[in-house]
């Protein structure tokens, strides 16, 4: 998600140096300079932590280039050093079964790049974090194009447990949900005097999985309660996808932050908020806690984050969705009923074997069911587009292992 950020600020900066109120021109980029970006958290879950290094870009059509030539790793404040294993694409990963985060320590990260340039993270403090106490959801609207329409969705709620001093917050989530096809294949196609039944019909049903891709942070006042009350996680249009047709679950993540990072992600909100307009705001500074240790001028993006964690998971039931009366999700599949021109002639059969062809080979459709006249005659082929048929193109047969079916 960070990454993703950082492209669309790099972008807009990049836009912004395009454009004047006049005329565009075309500027000279010579002096562009490719900056460090750095992504990636460790908390005190019992899990591989990842740090992601890559190059700033041009244009945000180009793929950022990654770096595959540093030597990574983390301290604390009592002299522990772990290092990180490369995984040559990129990604920097730690042992699981050596480095864990412990709450009340201060890490650094560590970062010294193939040339020899050394980059330092500040000193970054674990924080606890108090639980998720519920997570509910209830029917919402929210306005869009530009507030001249207004959509009918769910939204997804999240209540927190009393922390200590705790004041400044981040979510993300998890999202899977169950989903079912519209056209299974039925029959197969020999010939068109030989179409049998599929004795078993699968890949009817799939789960598909998704993570947050916004920012969500929030705060108390000092000296009021750490307590976060009806935080807003996520919105699903129904229409606009087949999440919410058969069942749905969340996992929630709950970290608490420094008033540092929450800055950072606050200034990255502004700029998404600004960036469909070039003649808003100008980009704020998105000040990162990374530095190089040799020419404090450079500038680094990225941010690391260290955080305690809290989770919890939330399912959904087709029952209580339909009970809020939502808008219905329309799949856009289209059946092919293909009929032959001429079925009464003695040929017809070569004819509805070259559609067949035509649509399975050619047009790289599925072939799912014959349909007949007058109870026998063979009328017309029906086809679709595999994903249509076939959900394992879009998700997965295998059920996860924390699914419930309610």
């Amino acid at each position: 998600m960070l990454k993703s950020k950082l492209r669309l600020v790099i972008s807009l900066i990049f836009i912004l140096s395009v454009y004047t109120c006049i005329d565009p021109y075309t500027p000279k980029l010579s002096g562009y300079d490719s900056l460090l970006v750095v992504e990636g958290i460790i908390t005190d879950s019992n899990s591989s932590y990842t740090i992601k290094l890559s190059r700033t870009f041009k244009d945000q059509n180009i793929t950022p280039s990654t770096v595959t030539d540093a030597t990574v790793f983390i301290t604390d404040d009592i002299g522990n050093n772990e290092e990180l294993l490369n995984l040559l694409n990129g990604s920097y990963r730690t042992d699981s079964t050596r480095f864990k985060g412990e709450v009340g320590r201060t890490y650094i990260l560590h970062i010294v790049t193939g040339d020899g340039t050394a980059y330092e993270s500040e000193p970054c403090f674990m924080q606890a974090v108090p639980g998720i106490d519920s997570i509910y959801v209830s029917k919402d609207q929210r306005y869009i194009n530009n507030g001249t329409k207004n959509q009918e969705g769910l939204s997804i709620y999240v209540d927190s447990k009393q922390g200590d001093d705790n004041q400044y917050y981040r979510w993300d989530y998890e999202e899977t949900w169950k989903f079912k096809i519209p056209y299974p294949k039925l029959f197969i196609y020999a010939n068109c005097e030989v179409i049998y039944q599929v004795p078993e019909v699968k890949d009817v049903y799939c789960w598909k999985n998704g993570i947050s891709n916004s920012i969500i942070t929030d705060y108390v006042y000092a000296g009021q309660s750490g307590r976060i009350v009806k935080e807003p996680v996520a919105f699903i249009a129904p229409e606009q996808s087949d999440r919410l047709t058969l069942e749905y679950s969340i996992l929630v993540k709950q970290y608490s932050i420094s008033k540092n990072e929450y800055d950072f992600w606050d200034n990255l909100k502004k700029i998404n908020a600004t960036a469909s307009d070039v003649f808003a705001l100008q980009p704020y500074s998105v000040t990162s806690n990374l530095h190089n240790l040799t020419n404090p001028n450079e500038r680094v993006m990225g941010y690391f984050q260290v955080s305690s964690v809290k989770q919890k998971r939330r399912f959904i039931s087709f029952n209580e969705i339909a009970s809020m009366r939502l808008p219905n999700y329309h799949n856009p599949c289209v059946r092919y009923e293909v009929a032959c021109v001429n079925p009464f002639i003695d040929d017809y059969c070569t004819e509805f074997n070259s559609i067949w062809r035509t649509y399975t080979q050619t047009n790289n459709c599925y072939f799912i069911e014959p349909m007949f006249r007058d109870g026998s005659l063979l009328d017309k082929l029906v086809f679709v587009r595999p994903e249509c048929a076939n959900c394992q193109l879009t998700g997965t047969i295998k059920k996860p292992d924390f699914w419930v079916d309610l």
